[in-house]
């Protein structure tokens, strides 16, 4: 097993922004989720433990959004951040969700929520600014030029350094007709983008891919490991007939508890076997190596897992393997 001690991340460049960002992200979900039993998923003791031991791995960007754990996510980093040098983490957050029952007005990118959620937000965060604010889903209500002015004005107020959109591959041409817009207007365009990407979901390659390449955005994925099932906790009896099928979601069932998914994770795990790693570091290195995708978000239940994830980067993966990992599982658009 990967420990903390021999891994040193590095940094990559986020798209055009011009900063630099480590080449895995900490994502930070879990913090603060309550599950169906009603237990909390990270508590805040957990937290502080994930984002040192990330911290002690060389990481220094940290992913959230205002929502996760009700706003205690962004609580506990900004608690974490009180004894350190903010200047050195880039702190990224995402606005959408509907926060306050029975007020329409406190969902969307509509100016008054986005004015009101970016105050909520650095409050908790204990800063001035966050380096990037996703949109964290598209807004058709709110038209494009009323949203690129609105966040060019959080720009322009140094509330927010850059600006991302998350989970869009649909609204893909949405994003580019938004930046033709910001960019006439002298404003700042979207420059980061977050969507769903791993060895099982490949659904943004060909046409998203190629838009993030055309239009020079960083691409920093989510789900990276397809909700755990590119770890190898899922056996494929236990998964196609077993007792595990009763314990997950009709979607996670559906998305990845497939023959073609368990015949694709034969595939890794003999690659895993092959460079002396664990399916899901390899699963990540392959991510790593795919051309288009800056930094990979991961996440973790606890810092052994966090240590296993951030192994990743310490995994080196021939041509060859990650063509027979790629070809596993053919994309959408298989060959581009």
């Amino acid at each position: 097993m990967t420990d903390l001690a021999s891994i040193d991340l590095d940094f990559v460049e986020l798209g055009a922004t011009g900063i630099q960002t480590s080449e895995l992200q900490f994502g930070t979900w879990r913090f603060g989720r309550e599950t169906q039993e009603g237990n909390v998923e990270i508590d805040e003791q957990r937290g502080t433990e994930l984002l040192s031991a990330y911290e002690q791995a060389g990481g220094r960007y940290i992913d959230t959004a205002d929502i996760y754990g009700g706003g205690q996510a962004e609580t506990w980093i900004g608690d974490w951040l009180e004894d350190r040098d903010r200047e050195r983490f880039t702190i990224a957050s995402k606005i959408y969700w509907q926060t306050r029952d029975g007020d329409p007005n406190s969902r969307g990118t509509n100016r008054k929520n986005i004015r009101h959620r970016i105050d909520t937000l650095l409050d908790r965060l204990g800063t001035e600014y966050v380096d990037v604010l996703y949109i964290h889903r598209w807004d058709d209500a709110t038209g494009a030029r009323e949203l690129m002015r609105t966040l060019n004005g959080l720009v322009e107020a140094g509330k927010v350094h850059y600006l991302g959109a998350s989970t869009l591959r649909p609204n893909a041409w949405k994003v580019v007709k938004a930046n033709q817009i910001a960019r006439r207007e002298g404003w700042e365009p979207f420059t980061v983008l977050q969507p769903r990407y791993n060895l099982a979901d490949r659904e943004i390659e060909g046409d998203y891919l190629e838009m993030a390449r055309r239009e020079d955005l960083a691409v920093c994925p989510w789900s990276p490991l397809g909700q755990g099932f590119l770890t190898g906790k899922y056996s494929r009896e236990d998964g196609l007939t077993g007792e595990s099928r009763a314990a997950e979601s009709d979607r996670f069932r559906e998305n990845y508890l497939t023959e073609a998914n368990f015949d694709l994770h034969e595939e890794l795990d003999a690659v895993a076997e092959a460079v002396g790693a664990t399916p899901a570091q390899t699963a990540l290195a392959w991510l790593m190596h795919r051309d288009g995708v800056t930094a990979p978000i991961v996440g973790a239940r606890t810092v052994a897992q966090l240590e296993e994830n951030l192994g990743a980067a310490t995994i080196e993966l021939s041509d060859e393997q990650v063509a027979r990992l790629t070809e596993a599982k053919p994309g959408p658009y298989a060959g581009l």
